[in-house]
């Protein structure tokens, strides 16, 4: 049982992965003012152009850097349509969204011939798992061993890399002057400009750092958690991502409990497919089992979080006055 609830553990925090990636760049934008939908578009295009890349070059950190690219680009096309051109946030990210579920098929058909899907990634092209010194070794120590070699190691560098920005993000937000300047112009846009800070250009900034760890979480889906690219892969994350961080009220630290919630039910629900409940002996519907992570999301926006109030400038165009 103990062994069990381990393996639970780690791949509850394989499944979180990319969702925190996605909850902490949702951070950074929804902070700076900028409502960000297109989170779930941005790692698409992302895991499409890290999986392409890397089965052309069979090197998982170009692939990551083209992943990354890409997400960054698709940060810039969102700026423009709401930051320059004030335009409605929701609908640009939501177009985002549309883009990355037809471009990336039509792609993907039109590149590889194989149904909008990519070939394997071959080895040399992933991310695979990291095996810590001394970890078969410790494996047969109790309850220590298992936490060693099984939880901490055997997972892929981009685990480290997320659960690592999240003390980095609380730095930055809370240790840093641009951190300060980024809360501040989610609040109030206004005064920013009039301590002579271009709210334009923090708001930019914000927008690359989200498109930066899309980028990274969307890799993570084709050259690090699989090892292809299938349509439509990341299947709703972006949104689930979105959904933790208001359950987490805009923080970081709660964020990453909030992701881990939702990576371990949508691991729980792995686990209980094909199993038959105690007692009745009747097994639940793999497709009830496989709702789980989404009925979860359904039930805190509905208002079992309190209340969560965000930034007060969010989704609002600023317009500087001549």
């Amino acid at each position: 049982m103990y062994e069990l609830i381990i393996s639970t553990l780690a791949a509850t925090v394989r499944l979180t992965t990319p969702l925190l990636l996605a909850c902490l760049a949702g951070l950074y934008s929804e902070r700076s003012g900028v409502f960000d939908i297109g989170l779930e578009g941005k790692m698409l295009f992302a895991a499409f152009g890290a999986a392409a890349i890397s089965v052309v070059t069979g090197n998982a950190w170009l692939g990551l850097l083209g992943g990354i690219g890409i997400s960054m680009i698709m940060s810039v096309i969102h700026a423009i349509a709401s930051i320059t051109l004030r335009g409605n946030q929701v609908i640009s990210g939501v177009a985002i969204n549309f883009l990355a579920q037809g471009l990336t098929a039509v792609l993907g058909l039109a590149w590889f011939h194989l149904g909008g899907h990519t070939p394997t990634v071959p080895d040399s092209g992933r991310f695979t798992p990291i095996i810590w010194p001394y970890a078969d070794q410790i494996a047969t120590v109790p309850i220590i061993g298992p936490i060693y070699s099984v939880l901490l190691s055997g997972q892929n560098i981009l685990v480290y890399i997320a659960f690592l920005a999240v003390p980095v993000t609380y730095w930055v937000l809370y240790r840093t002057r641009f951190g300060l300047r980024l809360r501040a112009v989610g609040e109030n846009p206004k005064a920013v400009d009039t301590a002579g800070i271009s709210v334009t250009l923090l708001r930019y900034r914000a927008l690359l750092i989200t498109g930066f760890l899309c980028g990274i979480a969307g890799a993570y889906f084709s050259i690090a958690q699989n090892n292809a690219f299938v349509n439509n892969m990341t299947a709703g994350k972006g949104y689930i991502a979105l959904a933790a961080l208001i359950f987490a009220k805009w923080r970081p630290v709660p964020a990453m409990f909030a992701t881990l919630l939702f990576g371990f039910l949508d691991a729980l629900q792995i686990r209980l497919q094909g199993v038959p409940l105690p007692i009745i002996n009747v097994a639940v519907p793999v497709q009830f089992i496989q709702a789980l992570p989404y009925i979860l999301t359904c039930v805190l926006l509905a208002g079992f979080i309190g209340k969560a109030v965000g930034p007060k400038a969010g989704g609002i165009p600023y317009s500087k006055e001549r």
